[in-house]
């Protein structure tokens, strides 16, 4: 059985993606405004832990008054289906990860359902969200939650870290989401918060810097409870109001002290923010050829994948990619399938 939550703050991880956050559409939403007048502005000179003091309370409460209801922040989620949406999250908005997410908990509600699986299952039930790499590492974390730690998802940060495929932001993630604990959870949108409420600027680093992760230490909240509110809730805000685009500063609670709008929202003047593309990548190639593994209830031969894109170059360099990451198997006679020891899903008779 799954441990529950020692204190579960109402928060599953990053709304949209731990490094690229796409924009929700938040038309259908109301937020209240806020009056530039109400709360005056903390001084410049004001040293950091004074300053975070001065943002946690009107972040809190507009998060209680504001957050979304998803799934992994209810409490029968527990520390697995956190640590579940914070794999999906990363670079995948919140509307593609959902339905893939009810499935996968449903399918697999506790790391030990997902561990005794082949880990191409985990890959097929990824389906489109992509980067299926976090499909394996999620795959592999289960098996290691299973063996190491008797099924249960450890609370403790370094066990957390010491699994596969878990980095500093997910570790941080889970143990504060999960279990309530006091750790910066660092994503790029508190990031976002964070540069322009208190620094000032519009867009924070392309890459997390030492110094955001000093800032961000240094605003966090003394108490556990609170500290955990807050990696929740700046979240949240990132997501829903303080975004990349379109920023909505008058449904902010932060709008009467942010620097960045007090400053009269100077452009970002650092290096030019890097902008994804995918349409002719190999990335696209590479999800074309494992949309044909996924649906495959047997290997398929070579000259099937084959007809899913024109240039045999790349196609090739794509599957090579899949192959050497694991995510596709090579069997005799130039049949592939994905890895594990089943060619068909278990669900489905053959």
């Amino acid at each position: 059985m799954l441990r529950p939550p020692r204190r579960h703050p109402g928060a599953g991880g990053a709304p949209c993606g731990r490094e690229v956050c796409a924009w929700q559409d938040l038309s259908a939403m109301t937020l209240p405004t806020h009056s530039a007048a109400s709360v005056p502005s903390p001084s410049p000179s004001a040293p950091p832990a004074r300053e975070g003091a001065s943002l946690h309370g009107p972040v809190i409460a507009w998060y209680e008054a504001n957050a979304r209801d998803l799934p992994w922040r209810r409490p029968e989620a527990g520390a697995w289906g956190v640590m579940v949406s914070e794999f999906m999250l990363q670079q995948t908005p919140v509307a593609r990860v959902l339905p893939v997410y009810e499935e996968w908990m449903r399918r697999w509600p506790r790391p030990a359902d997902l561990a005794k699986e082949p880990s191409g299952e985990a890959v097929r039930a990824w389906g489109r969200l992509g980067y299926p790499r976090r499909a394996l590492r999620l795959h592999g974390a289960a098996v290691a939650i299973t063996e190491r730690h008797g099924g249960d998802v450890p609370e403790h940060h370094a066990q957390l870290l010491a699994l596969p495929g878990i980095g500093e932001y997910t570790a941080a993630a889970v143990a504060s989401f999960a279990y309530g604990q006091r750790h910066a959870v660092l994503d790029t949108n508190v990031r976002r918060v964070l540069a322009r409420a208190v620094s000032g600027e519009q867009f924070p680093p392309n890459a997390t810097t030492a110094a955001e992760r000093r800032l961000a230490r240094s605003v966090l909240p003394e108490d556990e409870d609170t500290a955990a509110r807050w990696a929740a809730a700046s979240m949240e805000l990132g997501a829903l109001v303080c975004t990349a685009k379109g920023e909505r500063c008058e449904s902010c609670p932060l709008s009467d002290r942010c620097a960045w709008r007090l400053a009269g929202k100077p452009e970002h003047t650092g290096p030019p923010r890097r902008a994804q593309t995918y349409a002719g990548t190999d990335r696209q190639v590479r999800g074309k050829l494992l949309a044909v593994l996924r649906e495959a209830l047997e290997p398929v031969p070579q000259a099937t994948l084959d007809r899913v894109w024109h240039d045999p170059v790349q196609r090739a360099r794509a599957l090579d990619g899949l192959v050497a990451d694991g995510l596709v198997e090579p069997l005799e006679n130039g049949r592939y399938r994905l890895p594990g020891h089943r060619s068909f899903p278990p669900h489905q008779p053959r």
